[in-house]
């Protein structure tokens, strides 16, 4: 459709002139006009015509003037530009019109080929304008779908914890973007044993958080079935090769602690290794087990280990979004002062674990952009 003006004007020839002086763009449709006597018959028009782009109005008409009808353009919300026409000379008015939001002004009496060159400047402003109001709401649509997913990440991620007399459990994941791609879980298995898992999805942003809800799905379903770690990471590493077209890939630690005995089996594709921090406040890295990230290679076995958790003893899962987070210099926060931060919160609860070490990590980065997402799971034997 061609931009539509709204000629506001009393005087009974504007309108044939115009429509001389326009002929040629009118007949290409190139642009449209409408008339109105005054700034009532104005406002009946933009009522009935929603496609008006630009109003040229003149101040001085009967029943409402046009610097009355500006202020009433402005309470319709529309995305439209008007152009005062004055006597010369009429500053005073004109000043105030600009003011009350005119985009331009033309004198008396009008000079033709002067409202030609302001016509199609004022349609260029207003293209120019559109086109960035199309965008803001593309983008306003793209925040409300990424809220509404993150929203939906957040609820996959269990919010509450296996509840045991002779163990507790905290997790937390902050994704770097409005979705990430790390993950963790615990859940209940048969025999007093609880199964924990803490994983990070290659890539970012929405394509990393449909990847894991995939793998965490997989992974749960199969670690249920009663699977040892290792099986359980094979099996889930087969599923994720099939038809894997994105060549995405998931770093995963299963481990199957028995709450009562304090064993812990568990299996690593290519993850972090956790820490145990021992009653007395050593702390120790668990030993690996050579396995490779799911994903990426469907023949890839992964081997299963155990370790001893005494009563007192806690357990952190976490991905290289702690470790590897940066200060504005371009430094890791580093295997080290993780070591550092476990040995000083030696005797903490889960919560108070996870949550410092968020803090810690978020103080020293200071102003720097979060780069990847920040995940840790903590457990202690009580």
């Amino acid at each position: 459709m061609p931009p539509t003006i709204l000629v506001v004007d009393d005087e009974p020839d504007l309108e044939a002139l115009i429509r001389q002086r326009f002929r040629r763009a009118i007949r290409d449709h190139e642009l449209s006009f409408l008339f109105a006597r005054n700034g009532v018959d104005a406002l009946c028009t933009l009522e009935k015509h929603l496609d008006v782009d630009v109003v040229l109005t003149d101040i001085n008409m009967p029943e409402m003037d046009g610097l009355t009808l500006l202020l009433k353009l402005n309470e319709l919300k529309r995305l439209l530009k008007t152009v005062i026409v004055s006597a010369y000379g009429d500053m005073e008015n004109i000043r105030l019109a600009m003011n009350r939001g005119a985009a331009d002004f033309l004198t008396k009496p009008i000079d033709f080929h002067d409202l030609d060159v302001t016509v199609h400047k004022i349609i260029e402003q207003l293209l120019i304008l559109k086109e960035a109001v199309k965008e803001h709401d593309q983008l306003q649509a793209i925040r409300h779908e990424l809220d509404i997913a993150a929203s939906i990440q957040q609820s996959i991620l269990p919010r509450t914890f296996p509840e045991r007399a002779d163990c507790t459990i905290f997790a937390a994941m902050i994704p770097a973007r409005e979705v990430g791609g790390d993950f963790y879980d615990c859940f209940l298995l048969e025999g007093d044993r609880v199964g924990l898992v803490i994983a990070d999805v290659s890539g970012k942003g929405v394509p990393a958080a449909i990847f894991m809800a995939m793998c965490r799905t997989l992974l749960k379903s199969t670690a249920m079935q009663g699977l040892s770690p290792g099986e359980c990471l094979e099996r889930v590493n087969r599923l994720l090769c099939v038809d894997n077209h994105s060549s995405m890939f998931v770093t995963v630690f299963y481990g199957i602690l028995n709450a009562l005995t304090g064993e812990l089996q568990y299996a690593n594709g290519g993850h972090n290794p956790p820490y145990v921090v021992h009653r007395s406040g050593e702390v120790v890295r668990l030993e690996g087990t050579g396995g490779m990230a799911l994903g990426a290679f469907e023949a890839a076995t992964y081997t299963a280990k155990r370790a001893d958790l005494q009563h007192g003893d806690a357990l952190l899962l976490y991905t290289d979004g702690v470790t590897e987070a940066m200060d504005s210099g371009g430094n890791l926060f580093s295997d080290q002062r993780l070591r550092r931060f476990l040995a000083q919160a030696n005797g903490a609860p889960p919560a108070q674990i996870v949550g410092d070490l968020v803090r810690a990590v978020r103080e020293y980065a200071g102003d720097a952009t979060q780069s990847d997402d920040i995940t840790a799971l903590a457990l202690r034997r009580t």
